[in-house]
């Protein structure tokens, strides 16, 4: 039977690395972010923290906490048929709750950990939408508060820490997939 995975974490601490690594496995990707992004083009606003933050509100405001699992489960359940899944994104606990109900034993929750120091550094040095240490700040306030996301982070089902190399965190995310591979062969 084929899993998904939901990786987790605070902006900056490794998720989109991690969700690489499983493509590169062969696995199929769903990026909750994308709805984002693609809603702050179609309203022609630059991609900014501010904007990204809007909208992400404004969705979930206008179609509740759940918003992002409802629009994407479509997409999950079919790469589902043929495939293992990684999603990248999943933030609030009506999210969580809502792929769990409609996933149940197919979903697990992996929760990338990083202190606030090397996140917020990585987040001023990545080169695509880089973030100031006040914009980090900031961001992870408004992810905490409105966005529920500590539920998730909370109730993950494996913890990899990420705060030495990114030669270090690729091994641990590997050896991850590779246990995962391991059960789900033995499960075949």
């Amino acid at each position: 039977m084929n899993k998904v995975v939901a990786v987790v974490g605070m902006c900056g601490s490794g998720k989109s690395v991690a969700t690489d690594l499983f493509v590169s496995s062969g696995w199929d990707s769903v990026y909750f972010g994308g709805i984002t992004l693609e809603a702050v083009k179609e309203k022609g606003l630059p991609i900014t923290p501010d904007n990204e933050r809007m909208i992400r509100e404004g969705i979930r405001s206008q179609y509740g906490q759940a918003a992002y699992a409802i629009k994407l489960l479509p997409s999950i359940l079919a790469f589902l048929q043929s495939n293992n899944v990684i999603v990248d994104g999943l933030y609030t606990w009506s999210e969580y709750k809502y792929l769990k109900e409609h996933l149940k034993d197919q979903l697990q929750i992996l929760c990338i950990i990083s202190d606030k120091r090397m996140r917020y550094s990585r987040l001023a040095s990545r080169p695509v939408r880089p973030l100031s240490i006040t914009d980090a700040e900031v961001r992870d306030y408004a992810e905490i508060e409105r966005l529920e996301k500590g539920g998730p982070i909370a109730i993950a089902d494996v913890y990899i820490v990420n705060n030495s190399t990114k030669e270090e965190f690729e091994n641990r995310i590997k050896d991850y997939i590779l246990t995962l591979t391991e059960v789900l062969d033995n499960e075949s």
